[in-house]
């Protein structure tokens, strides 16, 4: 089997979680290392015993290059993914693959022509609790989902904001709340309901209206395919990152995510059925285990064409959707319909 070359742009903390997912992959090195920073960048690169580029459009003329993982700020995700493309590479990015569905009409434009496969990272549903969860709605263990509610409460500094100025706008972030930390939790939503048919949101700021031009806090209510209805609230305004609370309540009992840690609720038993665990060091404890299952899901699609595990840009459009809906109806106050 050839060996794969793989190519980071973006050499902030994210990327860590990228080099360790390759370290674990037979048949896969990491060949060159990408970032704007030339400091930083090639003291990564070095510790890497890679090739160091401070120009993606170079690393890209790099033939033995096979996949480029992109690790950057939301703004510059469209142009990196459509050149990458066109370069003939396979790309992985994160979340989110645009900053709004036109940029992401665009990559999907672009992905369905392109010999390389496109794969965005939304590590969460491969968490423990999360694949545990898919597989009791699968069962119908509980029976008829009736409805479901996430409460996200996290803390970002005015500093946070501050010292990295691309974050908290439109025109870089694509948002704030919503599309960087909440857009995990929608996804998670729309994937145990099969999707979202129509919701009505609000967002606002308070507490961090000072350093972003965006939301800092946001809620909707949610019509999922599945007949069921959503709640959901999120906000940045926490003293500290509380872990997600979802809890999904059918005709039987209730699924409840509380602390990192699943339990089936019913009339006559509490039953802890999983756990997340938590990354090693070199992650943040809410990014969970999922980067190396993700990235290893993708790499085994290059290697056997037709596995359709990983997440591609139609699953990834459909999370962003539900931001685009929830900004809309913020401004219109009305139902916002979704069509997936």
């Amino acid at each position: 089997m050839k060996m794969l070359n793989a190519a980071i742009i973006g050499a902030g903390a994210i990327h860590r979680s990228h080099v360790n997912a390759l370290r674990l992959l037979p048949g896969v090195t990491l060949r060159a290392l990408v970032d704007t920073d030339s400091v930083n960048g090639l003291q990564q690169a070095m510790a890497y015993n890679c090739r160091f580029y401070p120009n993606y459009r170079e690393m890209l003329l790099d033939n033995d290059i096979d996949v480029v993982h992109i690790c950057t700020p939301h703004f510059e995700h469209k142009n990196m993914i459509l050149a990458a493309l066109a370069a003939g590479k396979h790309v992985f990015c994160e979340k989110p693959v645009g900053m709004n569905g036109g940029e992401v009409a665009d990559i999907a434009d672009a992905a369905a022509s392109a010999p390389g496969l496109l794969g965005v990272c939304y590590q969460n549903r491969l968490n423990p609790t999360s694949l545990r969860i898919r597989d009791e709605l699968a069962k119908n263990t509980l029976g008829k989902m009736l409805s479901m509610k996430a409460v996200l409460t996290w803390s970002r500094s005015g500093a946070y904001y501050s010292d990295s100025p691309w974050r908290g706008r439109f025109a870089r972030e694509g948002g704030s709340l919503l599309i960087n930390q909440a857009i995990h939790t929608l996804d998670l939503m729309q994937w145990f309901a099969g999707g979202v048919t129509r919701l009505k949101g609000v967002v606002d700021s308070s507490e961090l209206a000072a350093v972003t031009e965006a939301e800092d806090s946001a809620m909707a209510t949610l019509h999922f395919a599945n007949g069921a209805r959503g709640l959901f609230y999120a906000s940045n305004c926490n003293t500290l990152d509380s872990p997600l609370l979802l809890e999904i309540h059918c005709e039987n009992g209730m699924l409840q995510l509380t602390d990192n840690a699943l339990w089936r609720v019913t009339k006559d038993q509490r039953l802890k059925l999983e756990s997340d665990g938590s990354p090693d060091g070199s992650a943040k404890s809410y990014w969970g285990l999922g980067h190396q299952l993700a990235i290893r899901q993708f790499y085994h699609a290059i290697t056997h064409r037709g596995q359709t595990e990983y997440i591609d840009i139609h699953q990834a459009q459909k999370s962003l959707l539900m931001v685009d809906a929830i900004y809309r109806s913020s401004l219109t106050r009305q139902w916002i319909n979704i069509n997936n």
